[in-house]
């Protein structure tokens, strides 16, 4: 019986760092016959010794020792901001303070003919903090179940709107995987741009489904959550992370700047599966109650809206036509 419960216990910690320590070594960058060989060898160091010595602790000695060397290999690997990037994720936005102002540099607005077909230009807006009074939470799903993307979206009045798109900053030939997204395949970035952009990407361009909710933040916590993301655009200039599909994804990021602000700020299943984050919302009362949540993520997509005002330069009001009203504060 003991014998039984130390084999269980073992495989019960090898087949899983194996997978994760393959994983890591399919995704290194070598030539392939070199990450072939790496996996077998660390395959056969792995499985051999407890095959060798059934039911024996020593038997994960040799094991144990493989999976620290390619854990610190994986660790020490360090993330950069010099590399040959996708034009749309080339330049890296900086804030500028100066007093009551910001100045942005490095505003994204691409112009998408097809996804991959675009002309970008980067621009320096300046912005009072005074006349910030909104902020908005845009919800992108594209079929994947309960994966999400989401963008928050600032409201400055007659300023417009400035967008923030924590994404994977992409070299060029580079695509997305939901995988990779789990082991420093990618760095992180903070796309700065306006709804006309990173918006109008996704519901025109892509056609995935985007849903807009007026949340109801107060505009003392919204200068502070903002002020909060344009001091990350300046850190990340200066110390490139990577972007983690499971603890540093678009939506976890956001709540770390809502944290040193909201004492109250949760910790949730839907920050992680995220495809379910407007039903959180909705639920601690950040969106219209009004209605039932069903009748108010109908009416928040807004996907019509954004494929009749296209290049609109009015784009950003005509998407809101109709919406749910933002919950008044309290």
């Amino acid at each position: 019986m003991r014998t039984l419960l130390v084999l269980t216990a073992q495989w019960t910690l090898l087949l899983p760092a194996l997978a994760w320590a393959g994983c890591v070594l399919w995704l290194a960058p070598l030539p392939l016959a070199a990450r072939i060989t790496a996996i077998f060898l660390h395959a056969l160091g792995t499985l051999l010794p407890p095959l060798v010595r059934p039911g024996r602790w020593q038997g994960l000695i040799v094991p144990m020792i493989l999976f620290a060397a390619v854990l610190a290999w994986f660790f020490t690997r360090a993330p950069s901001n010099e590399r040959d990037w996708q034009a749309d994720v080339a330049v890296l936005a900086r804030a500028e303070f100066n007093g009551d102002t910001v100045t942005i540099h490095g505003v994204r607005h691409c112009d998408y003919r097809t996804e991959t077909d675009y002309a970008c230009r980067w621009e320096s807006r300046t912005y009072t903090l005074a006349d910030l009074q909104t902020v908005d939470l845009f919800v992108i799903t594209w079929g994947a179940p309960g994966i999400a993307h989401t963008i928050a979206s600032f409201g400055f009045g007659e300023a417009g709107y400035v967008c923030f798109s924590i994404e994977t900053r992409k070299e060029k030939g580079e695509g997305y995987s939901a995988v990779k997204g789990f082991f420093r395949q990618y760095e992180k970035i903070y796309v700065v741009a306006d709804e006309q952009d990173v918006i109008r990407l996704r519901t025109n361009v892509r056609r995935e489904k985007v849903y807009l909710y007026p949340l109801k933040v107060r505009p003392a916590l919204a200068r502070s959550i903002f002020l909060d993301y344009l001091r990350e655009l300046n850190r990340l200039r200066d110390r490139p992370q990577w972007y983690n599909a499971l603890i540093a994804n678009c939506t976890t990021s956001v709540r770390q700047h809502v944290v040193p602000y909201t004492p109250d700020a949760w910790l949730d299943w839907r920050l992680v599966v995220n495809g379910f984050i407007d039903r959180l919302f909705y639920e601690r009362g950040l969106v219209n109650r009004d209605l039932p949540f069903a009748e108010l993520k109908a009416r928040s997509l807004i996907n019509e809206k954004a494929l009749a005002a296209d290049t609109d330069p009015d784009f950003s009001r005509r998407i809101r036509e109709g919406l749910p009203p933002r919950p008044p504060l309290e």
